[in-house]
């Protein structure tokens, strides 16, 4: 009995007896794969183990600063060209000063979102290709040395060539931090990540304008402020040594030979890439058409009031104002990233309708510099900038990880094209539309066509990232 019992119960047949249905189980119907393992198998979202903590913060930070280092950058040139340009003027004559400045002014901006503009695409594309972190270290090189080079210009050629060469590296990390970051990040982090990121590079626009408020820059001491823009080329030592490449894209291209670049406007992707380049074009043009003149309209008021009483000018206004702008767009960053938890659509539209109407208030109905201007100044730089955390938040919701870099290189950046004709023109523009708040209020108008846009977006709410 105790053999039989330590055997198992049988049927007549001899057979093993099921143990809920009590029916013979025969030998022919035995199953004959192996019994399943009990080890936890990855979802989509975790195809390998998450990093540690350690390599998480380590991957932000690289991120963080890149784009914080290319805020300073993108400030630098605001400050140094009205200098640099004056003391390179008497090596041309047959200009006026002014003319000449502005003329060049134009030039080296628009060389720079060109640049940008391209090296969107082909660090995107490298991104997609050798990987995040390979491909954000040649980046930073990259707008790190170029900026640094402007220390050496003589004519104002060369500052085109450097802001372009520059362009390259800071149109390239944006896309690939942003990539790095939140394949690694748990899904449900991405709001904050997209917070942190777009409120970078206005810490680099804060730390610029404190200096400029504290070290005025003339046409003799203006070299010097280049090599600034040149440090962050240190910080790829401890993005090569040690922060982690993403696990998600090693498997997304295991096997892959396709190109990202065309992959993304073949027709599964098409309609994702046009739309995220209307959207992101949008704000770029409304951000270098008009937000970036608010420095130059603060100067042009204050010295106004200042000569209305007899004095020479202000010549702090226009760093206080570039400064009061980012400390707005930083709050503003933060706003727009929780915005898009109540829907990605609906709170771009929102963004679009805030940043309408309080740009346009600000240019059409006031004229002084004084505690209203400075408030309206700060909120404007929040509603505007608020879209740099929306962007970093939708993105990569809209593209799977093989061709992610590409797809948010180019459409982030491809709005710099138009942006950077706008610079050529910017002059004209104010000149007809008689000063820079006109001009502002006309552009700002760029919003209602991303009010219309986005209602043929996906919406991507609560979904993971496409792998």
């Amino acid at each position: 009995m105790g053999d039989k019992g330590s055997a198992g119960a049988r049927g007549a047949s001899g057979s093993p007896i099921h143990p809920l249905t009590l029916s013979p189980i025969h030998p022919s119907a035995a199953p004959t794969r192996p019994l399943p393992s009990f080890s936890p198998v990855p979802n989509n979202t975790e195809m390998q183990s998450t990093p540690s903590r350690n390599k998480l913060y380590l991957a932000l930070m690289a991120a963080f600063l890149g784009w914080m280092f290319d805020g300073m950058e993108m400030g630098i040139f605001p400050i140094v060209a009205g200098p640099a340009l004056q003391e390179m003027a008497p090596r041309l004559e047959g200009l006026d000063l002014k003319e000449f400045v502005g003329l060049w002014m134009g030039w080296a901006t628009a060389f720079f979102l060109w640049g940008a503009a391209a090296g969107g695409i082909v660090f995107g594309w490298l991104g997609d290709r050798i990987g995040r972190v390979r491909s954000m270290n040649l980046s930073i090189l990259a707008y790190s040395i170029f900026t640094g080079l402007a220390y050496f210009a003589i004519h104002p050629w060369h500052l085109c060539a450097c802001r372009f060469l520059a362009g390259l590296g800071m149109g390239g990390e944006w896309s690939l931090g942003v990539a790095l970051v939140m394949e690694i990040w748990p899904d449900k982090k991405r709001p904050l990540l997209a917070a942190l990121i777009g409120a970078a590079s206005n810490v680099g626009f804060v730390v610029i304008g404190i200096i400029a408020m504290n070290i005025h820059v003339t046409k003799d001491h203006w070299r010097w402020i280049f090599l600034v823009g040149a440090a962050p080329a240190l910080l790829t030592f401890i993005i090569q040594r040690f922060v982690p490449e993403s696990e998600r894209w090693k498997e997304a291209v295991k096997g892959s030979h396709a190109n990202p670049l065309v992959e993304i406007f073949q027709p599964a992707l098409r309609n994702r890439t046009l739309v995220a380049i209307v959207l992101a074009s949008v704000a770029l043009i409304a951000t270098w058409g008009a937000i970036q003149w608010l420095s130059l309209l603060g100067q042009e008021r204050a010295d106004a009031m200042v000569r209305a009483h007899g004095g020479l000018g202000d010549p702090g206004a226009k760093a206080f104002t570039a400064t009061l702008s980012a400390f707005g767009a930083i709050a503003g960053c933060f706003f727009g990233a929780w915005l898009g938890k109540f829907g990605r659509r609906k709170a771009y539209f929102l963004l679009c309708t805030l940043s309408l109407a309080v740009c346009t208030y600000l240019f059409r109905f006031t004229s002084n510099y004084d505690l209203e201007f400075h408030c309206l100044v700060f909120l404007a730089g929040a509603c505007t900038a608020s879209f740099y955390a929306w962007l970093p938040l939708y993105l990569p919701e809209l593209f799977p990880t093989r061709v992610r870099a590409t797809a948010q290189g180019l459409s982030f950046n491809l709005g710099r094209v138009l942006a950077g004709v706008g610079a050529l023109q910017a002059g004209a523009l104010v000149k007809s539309l008689h000063g820079y708040d006109h001009a502002g209020a006309a552009i700002v108008l760029v919003y209602l066509i991303g009010m219309i846009a986005v209602w043929f977006a996906p919406e991507t709410l609560g979904q993971p990232l496409p792998d």
